[in-house]
């Protein structure tokens, strides 16, 4: 293929690629931006957080402690969970996003909108509702294992002027686990495409281990995207392209049978049948 041809698709793919991280961009900074409105809410953030406790003790929802208790004795356990919480959730997500792009454009849209509306919602809630992560709920008895065993993405929520760490509901994590995991799902054959699902169980385990979470912000978390799913389009589904044993099949026309007694003007072409045959046959 020429190379002057080649020159303006590269080209505009790299612009579409450029408008893409831009748009990331701008939706990630939006969203930092945002948390730091509610940045001085401690008090009412952590009165949210002992309310959120005891509504799942009236719901029966398994006690956080009794998840995170027994791992507190395995050092490497906590470590693994802290590193998942830290340096899985964004980087998994960037991937999945670039390789739709490049692969399932119409998948990727799909997933690029639902992450959008779900982080938009999110942060009304962050906003009209500030939550204290358990771990910072003196009521809960949840231990901070980032800060006791390490790695930790946080510093001192008084000091950390990066991120507001009372914005607990709903979960991120879970809910862009879910998201891309489904996603994947999407675009993967076989029954193996159901390991995608363990990402997100992982994630909602890990969150909950670390005390950075309530099992009801997963929850709320789940909800939101499946409400954001049912009134998203789905993409159009991939069209395969017809191939014969001799080739990719190409129009053949066949010229119409003439009627008994009828005289065709050479002027006029006939009306033909449009068959798709095989190149070289027929």
């Amino acid at each position: 293929m020429d190379a002057t041809r080649t020159a303006p698709a590269r080209l505009a793919a790299w612009q579409r690629a450029a408008r893409e991280l831009a748009l990331v961009a701008v939706l990630f900074l939006a969203y930092k931006a945002g948390r730091q409105v509610v940045a001085g809410h401690a008090d009412l953030a952590l009165a949210n957080g002992e309310w959120v406790w005891r509504l799942e003790r009236l719901l029966r929802l398994p006690d956080e402690t009794l998840v995170q208790g027994p791992l507190l004795s395995h050092e490497l356990l906590v470590r693994l969970a802290n590193s998942y919480y830290a340096y899985v959730h964004f980087p998994a997500t960037v991937l999945c996003l670039v390789w739709l792009w490049l692969r399932r454009p119409a998948h990727y849209v799909r997933l690029r909108r639902a992450l959008a509306a779900l982080t938009a919602v999110a942060l009304v809630l962050h906003v009209c509702v500030p939550l204290a992560p358990p771990r910072l709920t003196a009521l809960t008895g949840m231990v901070d294992t980032g800060t006791r065993f390490g790695p930790s993405v946080y510093g001192p929520p008084d000091t950390d002027q990066l991120s507001n760490q009372y914005a607990a509901m709903p979960s991120l994590h879970v809910g862009w686990a879910l998201a891309i995991a489904l996603a994947l799902m999407a675009v993967t054959a076989g029954r193996l495409r159901w390991l995608w699902l363990l990402h997100p169980l992982v994630t909602a385990l890990v969150v909950v281990v670390t005390g950075n979470h309530y099992w009801l912000d997963g929850v709320v978390a789940v909800a939101l995207l499946v409400a954001i799913l049912a009134v998203l389009p789905r993409p159009a589904p991939d069209l395969p392209v017809p191939v014969s044993p001799a080739g990719p099949v190409r129009p053949h026309v066949v010229p119409a049978p003439r009627r008994a007694g009828h005289r065709r003007n050479p002027k006029v072409p006939a009306a033909a049948d449009v068959r798709l045959r095989p190149p070289g046959r027929g």
